[in-house]
């Protein structure tokens, strides 16, 4: 799924209504109607009130449909009609003429200067303040106001976008700080970034018709990945096939203390569907994990702790490298013989791979077309930090593209840059996963994914993908705080089999 920029989405916006053909003001019928749709799945207790703030554009006028809906739901509904600018649109002014004169419906003009009413702290604040015209700071009195909004203790709801927060650059001003925001036909940007997570809440999103041929056609660098995006490319399996089709995947990982990062990258590989494993680790990991995961075979380091040397690499279909690795001495030794002897085959690179890289500014050495799962600060010992997560995403597609490389930063909404600038946005995956060892079992997905053929593109997205998912169908039944990596792994089956069913469906 493609994601628009403000500019493109009013560009979107001209367009279905020049030809779908529909006017402006149906549409905006049409996305109050959606809001709606989700706000009666979402706060079904007519008894609690709602009090919405319309700005004077069109985002007032979605906010002024909403509250007409409402009330014919049997909520009661407060509008404060907002006089932040004198320049009020069409849509605004007809959906104003609509509000009927109702018991149960007031509408109050709220003008600069005014003083905030006292709310009912029961009720639901809905924010309509403003939209996706904004490209500067909110500031003076309606910057206190937003402030004094982000005071109230009930549940805030933004339409569309919070006020304030602009939608495709860092926000330096005031905010509204929404619990919840219902947006139109595509996500946008700023909610997938960590320093909006605050002001956007819990983010829900709907088609509202917009023209498909129009988004066929815009460019944009960055998507947000659904199922429908990873479904074509998943292989199926015949009936006479056999391990030797599947890949034989090599895993240089572990030391000592460290060797249940092999055994948790290992297990991913093989539920990931590689026909054959091989981990190559120290010599101390020789009984552990030839008992903790009797499906591989290994390779034992000469030296006892530490990774030290290269074995031969010419059998195996992809390698995956780092997790649980050290960085010794001799380990830095074993990367370099890695790196200049890797050749063409497919590579992952996570953890200790990569903080050895970063240490000695090997980051010119990374072979063409590898993968790197870096976390936040792997990324920035590696590629340099920016002073905010719009500029950091800027350096993740400008990384990419300089080494030409695949770089998954790793979070919420994990970001996957391709080396021909574009950007991914997974999304599948829960707070649970933020725990150890969930990092080792996607570089397993990955190396198992590259084995079986899977170009890199489509391993990094099938891989990011199945892995979140595999880690919300185990929070499903543990909840977040006891969700463990190896849970995430064990649930891998189930995420293949969701993804087939829902395929067929």
């Amino acid at each position: 799924m493609k994601i628009l920029s403000a500019t493109q989405i009013r560009e979107l916006d001209a367009y279905t209504i020049a030809n779908e053909p529909i006017a402006s003001i149906d549409l905006m019928e049409r996305a109050a109607a959606s809001f709606v749709h989700w706000f009666l799945e979402k706060f079904d207790d007519r008894d609690i009130p709602v009090v919405i703030f319309c700005g004077p554009g069109n985002n007032g006028g979605d906010g002024l449909a909403v509250a007409r809906m409402l009330l014919y739901e049997f909520y009661k509904v407060q509008v404060f009609c907002c006089e932040i600018s004198k320049n009020q649109s069409a849509d605004y002014l007809e959906n104003l003429s609509k509000i009927p004169d109702y018991s149960n419906l007031s509408v109050l003009h709220f003008l600069e200067g005014d003083e905030v009413p006292p709310l009912p702290p029961q009720a639901i604040l809905i924010d309509a303040l403003l939209g996706t015209g904004i490209s500067r700071p909110i500031e003076g009195f309606w910057a206190d106001f937003i402030q004094t909004l982000n005071q109230f203790s009930g549940v805030k709801v933004s339409i569309d976008l919070p006020s304030g927060l602009i939608a495709d650059t860092s926000t330096s001003g005031t905010s509204f700080c929404a619990d919840y925001t219902f947006c139109f036909e595509t996500p946008k940007l700023a909610f997938l970034l960590p320093e909006n997570a605050a002001k956007v809440g819990e983010w829900s999103y709907s088609s509202i018709g917009l023209d498909p041929d129009f988004i066929a056609q815009t460019i944009t660098p960055y998507h947000y990945l659904t199922i429908a995006d990873v479904q074509p490319f998943v292989k199926h399996r015949t009936k006479f096939a056999h391990k030797g089709q599947f890949g034989h995947a090599m895993l240089i990982v572990g030391s000592q203390g460290m060797m249940g990062a092999a055994l948790l990258s290992g297990r991913a590989v093989l539920r990931s569907g590689a026909g054959l494993l091989t981990i190559h680790a120290p010599a101390c990991g020789y009984v552990i994990l030839q008992t903790g995961l009797p499906e591989a075979m290994v390779s034992s380091d000469r030296h006892h702790f530490n990774f030290s040397e290269l074995p031969d690499l010419e059998k195996y279909a992809a390698i995956g490298v780092g997790c649980g690795l050290g960085q010794k001495d001799f380990t830095v030794r074993g990367m370099d013989e890695l790196l200049n002897n890797i050749g063409s085959k497919p590579l992952v690179l996570d953890a200790d791979a990569l903080n050895i890289i970063a240490t000695q500014n090997w980051q010119s050495r990374i072979p063409a077309g590898s993968i790197l799962t870096p976390h936040p600060k792997e990324f920035s010992r590696l590629f340099g930090d920016a002073p905010d997560d719009f500029a950091r995403l800027d350096l993740l597609q400008k990384s990419a593209q300089q080494y030409k490389i695949y770089i998954i930063r790793k979070g919420a909404y994990t970001a996957i840059a391709l080396p021909d600038g574009q950007v991914w946005f997974n999304s599948t995956g829960n707070p649970g996963m933020a725990t150890g060892g969930s990092g080792d079992v996607l570089t397993g997905i990955l190396t198992s994914l590259l084995a079986q053929g899977y170009p890199a593109e489509h391993a990094c997205k099938l891989g990011v993908f199945l892995h979140g998912l595999a880690g919300d169908l185990a929070a499903e039944s543990l909840g977040h705080e006891a969700l463990l990596a190896s849970d995430i792994a064990d649930q891998l089956g189930s995420a293949f089999q969701d993804l087939k069913k829902r395929a067929e469906a």
